[in-house]
């Protein structure tokens, strides 16, 4: 299974990005790898019009990719990978639709539909706070992602989104280092990256930037955890700025 998509399970339905540390360069990643596949987040996102064919600015996106369908064939799948938003919010990133409007376009789109459905500011490992993360009630699966660059590193906001939900959840003190044990406890727990997991929905979590030979033993221990607290199909060893599986932990 050496396939990020594969590994994934996102050939078809709704797929949902959240945690830290390689959501969107998995979601450009996949995009680029599936036939007609839509781009789209229920929380803000960096511009991202170089990762797909176009990018369609609308409070209807239901409507628009009915009108993609009515068009030629050929040129409909021209279109695709579609990024749909619904706002440019600055210069440097657009909003995202609320998540039943997601739910409605993934109904109305006969392909995939990617998701960023969570923030984390470029930091390697986070916890979600009240509001976070925003999963569709219809997601078919949710894939809690982090970089094993955190491990080693300290618990502090540098590396982390929330470090102090993080604390929370681990029992560790700000400025601890980081371990695989802490990550894979987060990657795990209800409270972290399988928080607001739809009961239908399959989780698959995913730990990046597994660059070498010692990221990749980092890596298993995470994934070791991972299993060890949740009950997941499989855990993900990818190297996503490559688009590249390095292995799957079942």
């Amino acid at each position: 299974m050496d396939d990020v998509v594969d590994a994934l399970d996102a050939a078809a339905g709704t797929t949902c990005l959240v945690g830290a540390g390689g959501k969107k360069t998995t979601l450009y990643a996949l995009a680029d790898r599936l036939d007609r596949a839509v781009l789209t987040a229920t929380v803000r996102i960096p511009i991202f019009d170089r990762e797909v064919a176009a990018v369609r600015v609308t409070d209807d996106p239901v409507t628009a990719i009915e009108a993609l369908r009515e068009t030629d064939s050929s040129a409909g799948d021209d279109a695709f990978p579609l990024g749909l938003v619904p706002e440019r919010e600055r210069d440097d990133r657009y909003r995202g639709y609320d998540t039943a409007v997601v739910d409605e376009l993934a109904a109305a789109h006969d392909g995939p539909v990617l998701v960023k459905a969570d923030g984390a500011r470029t930091r390697l490992l986070k916890a979600p706070d009240e509001r976070e993360p925003q999963v569709p009630a219809g997601a078919d699966r949710v894939i809690p992602v982090a970089s094993v660059a955190a491990v080693g590193e300290p618990l502090t906001a540098e590396t982390v989104h929330r470090p102090e939900r993080v604390a929370a959840i681990t029992g560790a003190e700000l400025g601890d280092e980081i371990t695989p044990e802490m990550v894979g406890h987060v990657l795990a727990e209800p409270r972290g990256g399988l928080k607001d997991v739809p009961p239908d929905a399959t989780a698959i979590p995913l730990i990046n930037a597994v660059d070498d030979d010692a990221d990749e033993t980092t890596a298993r221990s995470v994934a070791r955890v991972v299993h060890e607290r949740a009950d997941v199909p499989r855990v993900v060893l990818a190297r996503m700025i490559a688009g590249e599986v390095v292995d799957v932990v079942e």
